[in-house]
């Protein structure tokens, strides 16, 4: 019998020839990611819960300080000094206000192939270079630490098959919001969600970054992506070689197989509270927004940044909004810089922010009030994510979000 991608990138790690959806195997994980979120209390663990504490290999940790950067208080003060005292006493791979963690770790760490653990659920995105991340709680990610092995039920897979080229205007955020609505927030639970197919080689890196990164709010175990020319290509740029270069069978088994056909996407917003509470843009139009956020692991790339400042090039902010422009990551912002997008943004009105996760985690920046009205790029719009349980949180693409803030209502670009 065939195997999909997941169960491949599972039988290397389990040292095993075959694994098959509901197996549970023993694995070595490739790498681990951990950032100021929980690190804090991973390090308690370590020192309080273990009687011989020590590491596998540190060279599989990288520890990432980006959700409060930076700190906003003595107590995440307190908290960043814990995580960066003991990356430096045990040699672990830190980084500190260089961006988002997600970010990060597709620009200098993730292979094809690998398996990675990562202390947030957004570690999906790392299928967009064909590597199997997924979220894991403190407890797992110390196992993994001091062992440098876990274990894995092998989950089932959906595959997505994708066809066509997205319309002008619509963006990588606009399909997947569409497939998480389509499926439903727990249509892919403990699943891995597969992309191919002719469609996806018309995506770029920055665009199956949002994808895959997005999948967990389908419920995703993780999610993978065939690895293409665009991938390779994004790999030999940064000096990397993959792992393992794994494709599915054609006779593969999946849970569900769904064809969706790119041309067919239009400008979508999720609307409050929850990500698969998603309608056509339109249907939103006229919402009064307090406050706009470009930027997160999931639209604070370049590419981006681009489709925001063009809108807003010759444009000014709404006067009774705050736009935060947040990069993804150091390397973004002064890509940005030298692009003379940071200019436009800031002539424009907005406020440009150090790159972090900022409004999306919505605990240190742009916090948001009761009865006011937010739209993201951010991953989630739960109730009080981006500040008081009585506001509200759209999601949508960069080009819907920068539109918006410059009408001062929700809009799409196309009706400014």
């Amino acid at each position: 019998m065939g195997m999909t991608m997941a169960e491949k990138i599972i039988a290397a790690a389990a040292g095993v020839l075959e694994v098959k959806a509901g197996d549970i195997h023993t694995v070595e994980v490739d790498r681990l990611m951990s950032n100021d979120g929980t690190t804090h209390l991973t390090i308690d663990m370590y020192h309080e819960k273990l009687k011989h504490p020590h590491i596998a290999d540190v060279d599989k940790l990288v520890w990432i300080v980006d959700h409060n950067v930076p700190a906003d208080s003595p107590k995440t003060a307190a908290s960043h000094k814990k995580m960066r005292d003991f990356a430096k006493e045990h040699g672990i791979t830190f980084y500190e206000g260089k961006g988002v963690c997600h970010q990060i770790m597709m620009e200098n760490h993730v292979r094809p192939g690998e398996l990675i653990f990562g202390a947030d659920s957004h570690t999906c995105a790392y299928g967009a270079l064909g590597a199997f991340g997924t979220g894991v709680g403190c407890t797992d990610y110390l196992y993994a630490m001091v062992t440098g092995k876990s274990w894995l039920l092998v989950p089932e897979t959906i595959r997505f098959h994708l066809t066509g080229k997205l319309p002008e205007g619509v963006y990588a955020r606009d399909l997947i919001l569409t497939i998480i609505g389509r499926i439903g927030a727990n249509g892919a639970n403990y699943k891995a969600m597969e992309f191919g197919g002719e469609g996806l080689k018309t995506l770029t890196m920055s665009d199956r970054i949002a994808i895959c990164n997005l999948c967990v709010e389908a419920g995703a175990k993780t999610a993978l992506m065939e690895v293409d020319d665009v991938a390779m290509d994004y790999l030999k740029e940064r000096g990397r070689e993959p792992k393992h270069l794994f494709a599915s069978d054609p006779d593969a088994v999946y849970a569900e197989e769904y064809e969706v056909d790119l041309s067919q996407i239009t400008p979508i917003v999720a609307k409050p509270h929850f990500v698969d509470n998603v309608v056509n843009a339109r249907e939103c139009a006229g919402i009064h927004i307090d406050e706009a956020f470009l930027g997160s692991c999931n639209n604070g790339r370049l590419e981006d940044l681009r489709v925001g400042a063009e809108l807003l090039k010759g444009r000014k902010v709404h006067p009774l909004v705050r736009f935060l422009v947040v990069p993804a990551s150091q390397e973004v912002y002064e890509k940005a810089l030298k692009e003379g997008l940071i200019q436009i943004f800031m002539e424009a009105g907005a406020i440009v922010m150090n790159a972090n996760c900022s409004v999306c985690w919505g605990s240190c920046q742009g916090v948001i009030g009761e009865g006011e009205t937010l739209i993201s790029t951010g991953t989630r719009n739960f109730k009080g994510r981006a500040g008081s349980p009585d506001s509200f949180v759209y999601l949508a693409s960069a080009a819907t979000v920068t539109a918006s803030a410059i009408k001062g209502e929700i809009t799409t670009a196309d009706q400014l």
